[in-house]
């Protein structure tokens, strides 16, 4: 009897564990022997986290508190300032008694074109010209506005110590004035006593709540076929997930983008307003029921924007910084801020704070660094102070991350927002509810929410699967729904920092 012989591509067993030319299988082309595989492939089960910690929620949370509202608007009065200052005033040429004296308060835009002039008779000012640091003027007033036969928002005054504020041939611009006091003769009586009395002006904000939503469906018969994937997932968990972890993605998306439309949020102007509410698109209300302010809400960036500060183009130099230490002496003064920032930007202020210490031997002092040089060569800075203001440096990953606004400008194009400096602490508000002041934290969320439904953060399940047979949908369904706005208080103590 011949030998029997493998015949090419057959599969014979070994009688021992032994890879031989007729044991293995091929997994390469679909049938054959492949000899260059010649075992189980070894199929790694975990996830690879490529990208670290996905999620960009976090920012709000540092910052800011959530609280519960019931309206579809939320209001706030914030104070003005205290003491009476305005700009781009204008003085007239000389020209007789009273013109080379004369100045007039910029008319105000829109419908009202009086000006609310609390100039009065006998108040003492002080005129300057930013452009000119040289040209300081202090002078009494001698007549105002329409109480003395003047035009609204023109006063007269006799400088104390030259004969006329201009003494140019052309009428003077872009001046500042302020008032310091008031002078009267002994005895005196107030000559114009209905013009003394300055009531405050408050400055009221408002936001509107957003309708966030976003769902996540499988169907009953992919539930039905598992397959176990090991995660490891951004909220801390762990552990083995089968059609449910593309859920617990759609969540974790969800939970970002409620923070996001917080920050990116914008609110619609009159014409596109109209334009949103009138697509047919769209379920929004009509065109004539969507004036400016009713669609959209006011994020943070926009909130800056309209009413804070905005550096363009920080270079990383401490001159660059010493004018945003400036501009908030001008503001509220807050002596606690956070700085979040961009990684380009983080690492200017590092390279600016390294540049203040003098690196070498012979008695080289290392300052803020308790005289170590081992700590001093350590750049990276978490907190610093400058003059009376203590700034805490973070890097923002929103602004970082390049499936948003980050990216290198060499990988990605990143967009003009480089940080942020939010102030610390709380502010005093006026609550028109409550009808007294309260504190709030500079930012905060509002969110809907009443003794019957709480929309903080709701989700709920629909369909044929889990238990959940709510509708003949043979499938499950997994909603999310928030409806919330941004309180950006005190806008005017932010800094928006751009490229």
């Amino acid at each position: 009897m011949g030998v029997l012989s493998p015949q090419l591509g057959s599969i014979v067993p070994s009688s021992v564990q032994a890879t031989l030319t007729s044991n293995y299988l091929n997994f390469a082309n679909g049938g054959g022997n492949d000899f260059a595989q010649q075992y189980l492939p070894e199929i790694y089960e975990a996830e690879v986290e490529r990208y670290g910690n996905r999620t960009l929620a976090g920012f709000l949370r540092m910052v800011g508190a959530e609280m519960p509202m019931m309206s579809d608007q939320v209001v706030w009065s914030e104070q003005n300032r205290l003491h009476i200052s305005y700009e781009n005033v204008q003085c007239q040429v000389v020209g007789g008694p009273e013109i080379g004296n004369r100045l007039t308060i910029p008319v105000t835009a829109g419908a009202n074109t009086n000006i609310r002039n609390v100039i009065f008779k006998n108040m003492t000012v002080v005129i300057m010209d930013p452009a000119n640091p040289a040209f300081t003027v202090k002078a009494i007033v001698t007549q105002s506005g329409t109480q003395d036969g003047l035009a609204a928002g023109v006063f007269d005054v006799i400088p104390y110590t030259r004969a006329n504020v201009n003494t140019t041939a052309v009428i003077l611009t872009g001046l500042k004035v302020f008032v310091y006091g008031s002078e009267f003769e002994k005895g005196s009586t107030l000559a114009n006593a209905s013009g003394q009395s300055i009531e405050p002006q408050l400055s009221v904000f408002s936001n509107k709540p957003i309708i966030i939503r976003n769902r996540y469906a499988v169907s009953g018969s992919d539930t039905a076929q598992i397959g176990w994937v090991e995660v490891a997932a951004e909220d801390g968990t762990s552990g083995y997930l089968w059609y449910l972890k593309a859920e617990g993605e759609t969540r974790l998306r969800f939970e970002d983008y409620l923070e996001m439309a917080m920050i990116e949020g914008e609110l619609a102007n009159a014409a596109q307003a109209g334009a949103i509410a009138g697509s047919a698109l769209l379920n929004f209300p009509t065109a004539a029921a969507a004036p400016a302010g009713t669609i959209g809400t006011e994020g943070l960036f926009a909130a800056i924007n309209n009413g804070g500060n905005v550096l363009s183009g920080y270079a990383g130099s401490l001159q660059d910084f010493d004018a945003v230490l400036e501009n908030l002496d001008s503001q509220g003064a807050i002596e606690e801020n956070m700085l979040f920032l961009d990684r380009k930007t983080e690492l200017l202020f590092d390279n600016m704070l390294a540049q203040q210490n003098s690196y070498g031997a012979g008695g080289t002092s290392y300052g803020v660094f308790e005289n170590s040089e081992d700590m001093a060569l350590n750049l990276g800075f978490s907190g610093f102070r400058r003059g009376s203001y203590d700034f805490y440096k973070t890097s923002w990953k929103y602004l970082n991350d390049a499936s948003t606004r980050g990216g290198s400008s060499n990988f990605v194009n990143g967009d003009n927002i480089d940080g942020v400096l939010v102030p610390a602490g709380t502010s005093t508000v006026y609550d028109q509810l409550l009808g007294t002041n309260i504190r709030r934290p500079f930012l905060h969320v509002r969110y809907r929410a009443s003794q019957a439904d709480d929309r903080r953060m709701k989700s709920w399940l629909t369909g044929s699967v889990g238990g959940a047979s709510t509708s003949n949908l043979d499938a499950m369904e997994v909603n999310f729904l928030s409806e919330r706005c941004l309180c950006v208080q005190a806008r005017n103590n932010f800094v928006l920092f751009t490229a």
